[in-house]
């Protein structure tokens, strides 16, 4: 039995559409229909009814997708635990938030290629609950976001804490010395994309102030943030990691504030509805990465 089928068959039962599976699977919908096809042949049953809207389990069908899931399941544990490193091959679609790409996601990349070199990746940089999204609907394999995902069929790791400060342009004008959260409240702020923690934690970090910014804008690029920051447009908060070089380049400062900022938690989610050898690998490697990164 051809392996690439059974799990053909379960990306047509998760996604319920050959179009969005073979888009999935990077192949053609007529390959997913012959894939599907083959196998209902080889098992002499019909695995799903289709019409012109919707592509469903049969009876048949949903009796064969835990066995199938297991089969699959194993088989992946199975050339995970027995391949040579350079053996594990296979596409995997990251989901990223910008904090991430700007600490220690690059040295993750170096890693995988330098490891597995036949793993292809693809990486799609977003919110956190853009990217949980993608990972629900099945459209990444692994995702590197704020805060656990918390469902039966995610597996999530607690990766590590990016501590976060307030920065600004060294010639911006600010009250000497250490300063409170209220004395930044009349500047532009900069904060990350609106209702995502790290932009709630902004208005909170203020309202604990007893008092309300006048401006706050938001972007989802730590970039952005840290060149409008830079050029002495308003105040941002930034993840110290992200924001170390250009405060030794000299383009950002630290600010000493009090109370300080709320660290940025980082976790991995991944599905284990098959368990995904490739997903689960990047996630312990992603481990490894961001603790070295809290060492350093």
């Amino acid at each position: 039995m051809n392996l690439r089928f059974l799990e053909t068959f379960l990306w047509v039962a998760r996604l319920n559409s050959f179009s969005a599976t073979a888009e999935r699977l990077h192949t053609t919908q007529a390959a997913v229909s012959n894939r599907i096809a083959a196998l209902e042949r080889e098992l002499g049953i019909r695995l799903f009814d289709r019409d012109l809207r919707s592509v469903r389990l049969t009876p048949e069908g949903r009796a064969c997708l835990a066995r199938a899931e297991e089969i699959v399941r194993l088989a992946q544990e199975f050339q995970g635990s027995v391949s040579a490193r350079h053996a594990l091959r296979g596409r995997l679609a990251i989901g990223a938030i910008d904090s991430v790409v700007h600490t220690w996601l690059p040295a993750l990349i170096r890693r995988i290629h330098q490891t597995y070199p036949c793993v292809e990746l693809e990486l799609t940089v977003d919110s956190s609950l853009t990217i949980a999204g993608q990972l629900h609907r099945n459209e990444i394999d692994l995702a590197l976001i704020m805060g656990p995902v918390i469902a039966p069929e995610v597996e999530s790791l607690t990766l590590c804490r990016l501590p976060c400060s307030w920065y600004a342009a060294p010639a911006m004008d600010l009250p000497p010395g250490p300063l409170r959260v209220a004395a930044l409240a009349a500047y532009p702020i900069f904060a990350f994309t609106r209702g995502s923690k790290p932009h709630q934690d902004v208005l909170r970090h203020f309202a604990d102030a007893g008092v309300k910014a006048d401006t706050v804008s938001n972007f989802n690029s730590i970039a952005t943030m840290m060149i409008l920051a830079a050029d002495g447009l308003g105040l941002t908060v930034l993840p110290d990691a992200a924001a170390a070089a250009a405060v030794a380049a000299g383009r950002l400062r630290r600010l000493e504030v009090s109370p300080p900022c709320p660290a940025i938690e980082v976790h991995a989610a991944y599905s284990n509805q098959p368990r995904n050898v490739i997903a689960a690998t990047v996630a312990a490697m992603a481990l490894e990465e961001a603790r070295l990164q809290a060492v350093a």
